[in-house]
């Protein structure tokens, strides 16, 4: 009997491991984003715990053997029920090697664990509960006993990353913003391959491992610029991934509130997001800022004392843009560089793409590209990819906004859903808030339910609980002349929408949560 509760408890922990892992893997496996998630989530067993806590209370009637088998089927039973993120998730887990690593190693430990408590004498049911529990914890301890491991893995891998960029010296454009990095980081690459060889960090690659993958497996001796994208979460995250590939050129899209739950303050991601323009200018390179980030203390201080490195694009700079409408067909504005207009039509969406396509320009004029050049490739700008992407259907056509939502954004692309939108057409909204607002997660999205009232046929709150606020602002806003219906996730949405939407109308899909936001773990 033993030996089955081993096999059956062994199968059972390996499935919630995996459930566990999943979320794990979303927060980067960082403790201090997991831990808080399970307090807040109440991610705790309930259905095994039941079956546990009833024997405890029929253990003075039932005999050893009769515990110890249905315990069995307990966690044979369970560990049936349990959803497998491999295949049913959004964002599937990816066994990397590092998630094996962790996988192999908390599996080991509670094997261990379950060693210990069968051979001690008896059934031990109170210890079987808490074993239960302590599941998820022991990927936190798996990851402390690898840590060693991780780092002498990683160091490898960066070290071949340094040495390949030294040898092969390409010229280093580092971009990095509260938002709007990857969309300028796509326009420039765009530009810039129509010059020469260009590769660019794909999708939101823009971590330290992510990055050393990249000049690992795609850099070559061919490509003349490396465009990264770099994250940041805290001060000095920046710097590192400098070090790591110091830039010549350093571009500063904007400083906002993007991940304002990890800086809390703006002067500190002000600091955070110059470090970039630190290692640019240490290595005698320019910095080509957005003129809103001037509006932090930190970051204008700094621009005034190093300005000759500077060049300033948007309001007041050298290169901005003026009478800017939007178009079915794209953007149009007046390019204004030094005082000398062109007119620019580009086939992508959204204003604020309007100042992420003055970074680039400017970047590319840095770089000694005609600006006839320039303008040719600008004509034939791809859509970026989840970013304020217009894609028409048979039927209706899609905003496809899911990995772009800040407050600026949501903002801009409400906008786009309005001037695109026939007027015999429904404008719909499906969103489930934005995520790591912090303290402003009440007061931004009160803000943007209320300018959703004015801009939408139909809005579907997606989580709704999570965005209370929104819904508040919606219905402080309203006018009777939009809807708010209430989702519990998106595919619950879709099939409104698919019963629903009509020829003519237009979806915006405002941001897609991660699997941690939306679903629900069932344990």
């Amino acid at each position: 009997m033993s030996f089955l509760l081993l096999v059956s408890s062994a199968i059972f922990t390996a499935k919630r491991l995996i459930t566990f892992l999943h979320v794990f893997q979303q927060e980067e496996y960082n403790s201090k984003r997991f831990i808080p998630w399970l307090i807040e989530n109440k991610a705790f067993d309930k259905r095994l715990s039941v079956i546990v806590i009833a024997l405890i209370v029929l253990s003075f009637a039932l005999p050893s053997g009769i515990i110890a088998l249905t315990l069995s089927i307990g966690f044979l039973t369970i560990a049936y029920l349990e959803k497998n993120p491999l295949k049913d998730a959004k964002k599937k887990l990816v066994l990397t090697n590092r998630a094996k690593r962790i996988l192999g190693t908390s599996l080991a430990i509670m094997v261990f664990a379950t060693v210990i408590i069968l051979g001690l004498p008896g059934t031990h049911l109170l210890l079987w509960l808490i074993y239960i529990q302590l599941i998820p914890l022991s990927l936190v301890g798996a990851t402390y006993l690898l840590k060693p491991v991780e780092d002498s893995v990683n160091n490898k891998f960066r070290q071949e990353a340094v040495d390949k960029l030294e040898e092969l010296s390409p010229y280093v454009i580092a971009i990095t913003g509260s938002f709007g990095k990857t969309s300028v980081k796509h326009i420039l690459g765009h530009i810039l391959e129509n010059s020469s060889p260009t590769l660019i960090t794909p999708g939101s690659v823009n971590t330290e491992m992510g990055i050393v993958r990249i000049i690992r497996e795609k850099l070559t001796k061919n490509h003349k610029y490396f465009i990264v994208e770099m994250g940041a979460y805290g001060l000095g995250s920046i710097a590192r991934l400098c070090k790591l590939t110091p830039p010549h050129l350093s571009m500063v899209t904007a400083i906002g509130k993007a991940h304002f739950e990890r800086f809390k303050d703006l002067e500190v991601t002000a600091q955070t997001k110059y470090e970039i323009a630190e290692a640019a200018i240490a290595n005698n390179g320019k910095v080509i800022i957005n003129t809103k980030v001037l509006q932090r203390k930190y970051a204008k201080e700094f621009t005034e004392e190093n300005n000759d490195h500077f060049i300033h694009c948007g309001e007041g700079g050298t290169i901005r843009a003026e009478h800017i409408i939007q178009k079915p067909e794209g953007l149009n504005f007046d390019l204004v560089i030094n005082n000398e207009t062109r007119n620019v039509l580009i086939p992508i969406y959204g204003q604020h793409h309007v100042e992420n396509t003055l970074l680039a320009v400017a970047a590319a004029l840095e770089l000694g590209m005609d600006i006839e050049d320039i303008l040719v490739s600008l004509k034939t700008i791809p859509q970026i990819t989840h970013r304020l992407e217009v894609k028409p259907q048979p039927n209706y056509t899609i905003i496809d906004d899911a990995f772009n939502s800040n407050p600026g954004g949501f903002e801009a692309a409400l906008e786009v859903l309005d001037q695109i939108t026939d007027k015999a057409s429904k404008r719909i909204l499906v969103t489930p808030g934005m995520v790591e607002l912090g303290d402003d997660h009440d007061s931004e999205h009160l803000r943007l339910g209320k300018i959703a009232a004015q801009k939408t046929d139909v809005t579907i709150a997606v989580c709704p609980e999570r965005i209370e606020s929104f819904i508040d602002g919606f219905e402080e806003a309203n006018d009777n002349k939009s809807e708010i219906l209430k989702m519990e996730s998106f595919k619950e949405a879709q099939n409104w929408i698919t019963q629903n939407a009509k020829k003519g109308d237009v979806i915006l899909l405002e941001n897609d949560l991660p699997d941690l936001y939306e679903d629900k773990i069932k344990i």
